[in-house]
């Protein structure tokens, strides 16, 4: 079991007890809801009452009288978490969800979080959906980070020209590299860049299609967004490490 899926099941067995007549730790359950509450990955699947108790008194002024007995108590809250286990566990999730929803969430920004969770659930069911949001994901990034910088762009920049010039503020452009390891690991993240672009122009919703052309299956779509998620990611982290 990840990380995450431990801390959910955490909370479950947390309120678990503290319905059923055991303790309930205030603080655990405020952090708790707090890591789910700021991942989009976790928040858009969450229970609905975990977003409307802000605390373990109103979630007893909830299920006290939503279910009067110990079994119902236990039964409601397996199956209100289960949704979110299944994701967490299951295939439709992917190991780097969770470091990348977190780090995404340090730029704080309701776009970008917005934009990673659409993208991470429409993987499966919508890889045309997937692949437009995975490349809309990298160039709000960019701009956030370029905005923050007080760099200047063209409103019309398309994602290359952005991650040029985000790579050129965070010192990670491959020509400002003198090591041949480096120059080449930094240029094959340009590369990826250009190629999730071009992907997203070939197989994504983003532009009309006739009557023969290349739809994307789950797996490109899965490729597209794991890429942006985890470029997006050493954007963000490298970004953290030039402002301290």
């Amino acid at each position: 079991m990840n990380e995450l899926a431990e801390e959910v099941e955490a909370l479950q067995n947390l309120l678990i007890s503290f319905s059923t007549g055991g303790a309930g730790d205030e603080r655990e359950y405020q952090r708790l809801r707090k890591r789910i509450s700021e991942n989009p990955l976790l928040k858009e699947n969450s229970p609905k009452f975990l977003r409307t108790c802000r605390d373990t008194s109103q979630f007893w002024q909830f299920i006290k009288y939503e279910y009067g007995s110990y079994a119902e108590r236990r039964k409601f809250l397996w199956d209100s978490f289960r949704p979110l286990l299944e994701i967490l566990e299951g295939p439709t999730g992917t190991p780097a969800d969770g470091s990348v929803s977190d780090a995404l969430a340090e730029l704080n920004a309701a776009s970008v979080q917005e934009l990673w969770g659409k993208a991470m659930e429409r993987r499966a069911n919508d890889p045309e959906g997937a692949i437009t949001l995975a490349r809309s994901l990298l160039e709000t990034v960019c701009k956030h980070i370029l905005d923050d910088l007080n760099v200047v762009y063209k409103s019309t920049a398309d994602l290359p020209d952005l991650y040029k010039a985000v790579s050129k503020e965070l010192n990670i452009a491959p020509s400002q590299h003198s090591e041949d390891i480096f120059k080449q690991i930094l240029g094959g993240c340009t590369a990826v860049v250009e190629g999730l672009g071009a992907l997203r122009n070939r197989l994504s919703d983003a532009h009309g299609r006739g009557r023969v052309g290349s739809r994307p299956s789950s797996r490109h779509a899965e490729l597209a967004v794991n890429i942006a998620g985890t470029v997006a990611q050493f954007l963000v982290a490298t970004y953290n490490q030039k402002r301290q």
